[in-house]
């Protein structure tokens, strides 16, 4: 543009041989137009810098970005957000006389749904000192009123929490109360950083692994009646958690329309008797302390007190049919024999049970970086009884998250690895040695085989090695007695199995038998099957 100017100027619109009679009126326009130019340039940027100070100064201020921080999955998917938002308010005794009509009008076309024009009218003539015409109005209704600048039609900008999974991390993830302080959740246990921050909150979830154990828990918890439902999985090496699901649940963005009781999560603060994985600890006992005999379990177990009389009678469900008159230590686990596990149990030393629970902190709350467990119910003394009911997960109750590192610890080499739920790499993973790798191996081969041969068979997936163990257990009426009518099952499982990379614990809270099973009610013929789905599902995911 500018050699254009400079060749008129210098040869006129005649080609410039010699001079022209308009060359100095040429002159001065082309003076004029470099001037206008230069002024424009230096206006574009003057305006551009102090649109980037403003932007600078703001941001410190809140006012054109968030008040807090997003938080997202592993992958970088919207968990949680902070959207600008606004509510339009009248204030009728700041309107001048003159524009009450052009008050009531504008009311009328940004909400012509909730105000009729005589509505507006009545409104703007009202002596009320103050009225919230439209709470979290759209980005449309708030340009129209914002343009109209009329005095006492106003919009209070502010932020507002939104979840797009909704009730998928409802519990993980919780939500914020009416100052934007979290109270659930990922969103109290982090409130600070994400008060303090700008950059996303990475948690180690998968949003895809989670919408699948959504979907099949709620699918089970319908077909089976349950009254509820649980799944977790997590990093066997890194502790990191990759999905936890709670059922019943509750919408983040809407409190009020569940029951508070949806609100509890259940894998930390549920606390229950959790049946027969618990002989996956009991033949890890056995195998410390080189217990090889086998055991008599084709009829009842009697254990009697200090008086000779029998206090009392260890039996396995009617279906129970062992192979065999006598069962070594794996062989009991292979077939849940509760039988087998409880004359272990009382094979062990004095305070072996006790001092391993310990060991696997089954004894106390858990403090995690998410959270805080439940106490844990421990016997309150360790007789014969308590010690051989416990030996099959009976007279313990525990939280689902306390089980689950704790099968976690059995199978992964033995060492003990306390959860996450923020991003981990492998280098960053500490934790305490509470079982030999040796024994640990042992366990993982006979899970393995509850998963080819028993129990464990519907949770089988093609292409990749699981183990695992089922439980069924009865649960008890407020006076202490079992219900038999009633029960919770479990399947806690490990892939790939000969070197495990996670760990799975699928709960289905008082489910009921079905056509399909034959009025069976136990984890074979509900929990495992769901966990298989699930798996079926995520391996894909998980192994991209």
């Amino acid at each position: 543009m500018f050699e254009v100017g400079k060749d008129i100027f210098k040869n006129g619109f005649t080609g410039g041989r010699g001079a022209t009679p308009g060359r100095g009126r040429l002159r001065i326009v082309y003076m004029v137009f470099l001037s206008l130019f230069a002024l424009f340039a230096i206006r574009t940027l003057y305006f551009g810098i102090q649109g980037t100070n403003q932007s600078r100064g703001t941001w410190g201020k809140g006012e054109w970005s968030a008040t807090r921080a997003d938080i997202v999955d592993r992958n970088g998917d919207i968990l949680a957000k902070n959207i600008i938002s606004g509510h339009i308010m009248l204030r009728p005794g700041h309107i001048k006389p003159a524009k009450r009509d052009a008050v009531a009008a504008v009311i009328h076309q940004a909400m012509p749904y909730e105000y009729s024009l005589s509505d507006a009218l009545k409104l703007v003539n009202s002596s009320r000192r103050f009225i919230y015409l439209k709470k979290h109005a759209s980005d449309k209704q708030r340009e129209i009123v914002k343009k109209a600048k009329l005095q006492g039609l106003e919009v209070e900008d502010n932020q507002i929490r939104k979840y797009p999974r909704r009730r998928q991390f409802a519990h993980t993830v919780g939500f914020v109360g009416n100052e934007n302080n979290g109270l659930e959740g990922a969103e109290r246990t982090y409130d600070q950083y994400l008060r303090e921050n700008k950059e996303p909150l990475y948690l180690s979830l998968d949003s895809r692994v989670q919408a699948v154990f959504y979907e099949q828990l709620a699918i089970a918890m319908q077909k089976y009646q349950a009254k509820g439902a649980m799944g977790m999985l997590m990093n066997s090496r890194t502790g990191e958690m990759i999905a936890m699901v709670s059922l019943p649940d509750f919408d983040p963005e809407n409190i009020k329309a569940d029951s508070v009781a949806n609100r509890m999560f259940r894998p930390l603060r549920g606390v229950y008797e959790m049946g027969s994985i618990f002989k996956i600890f009991n033949t890890a006992m056995a195998l410390e302390n080189g217990i090889t005999k086998e055991y008599p379990v084709t009829k009842p177990y009697q254990i009697l007190d200090k008086n000779g009389r029998v206090a009392a009678r260890i039996s396995d469900i009617r279906s129970f049919k062992p192979p065999r008159p006598n069962l070594s230590v794996e062989e009991i686990m292979l077939h849940s024999c509760n039988v087998g596990s409880a004359q272990i149990a009382l094979d062990l030393p004095d305070n072996a049970q006790k001092e391993f629970f310990h060991r696997i902190h089954m004894d106390e709350a858990l403090k995690l970086d998410f959270g805080r467990t439940e106490r844990t119910l421990m016997p309150i003394k360790w007789g014969p009884v308590e010690r051989a009911t416990v030996s099959f997960g009976h007279g313990i109750s525990v939280t689902p998250m306390h089980l689950l590192l704790a099968v976690n610890a059995m199978t992964n080499g033995g060492i003990y690895i306390y959860p996450t739920l923020q991003k981990r790499s492998v280098g960053a993973v500490r934790g305490e040695r509470v079982l030999s790798d040796e024994i640990s191996a042992k366990l993982r081969s006979v899970m393995v085989r509850i998963a080819e041969e028993t129990s464990g068979r519907k949770a089988r997936v093609a292409g990749i090695e699981i183990g695992g163990k089922t439980a069924t257990a009865e649960k008890r009426n407020a006076d202490g007695s079992i219900d038999r009518k009633r029960n919770l099952t479990a399947f806690a499982g490990i892939f790939p199995a000969n070197a495990p990379q996670y760990t799975i614990l699928v709960i289905l809270d008082e489910p009921h038998g079905t056509e399909e099973s034959w009025g069976w009610r136990t984890a074979a013929w509900n929990a495992v099957p769901t966990t298989g789905k699930i798996l079926d599902s995520i391996l894909p995911l998980l192994f991209e």
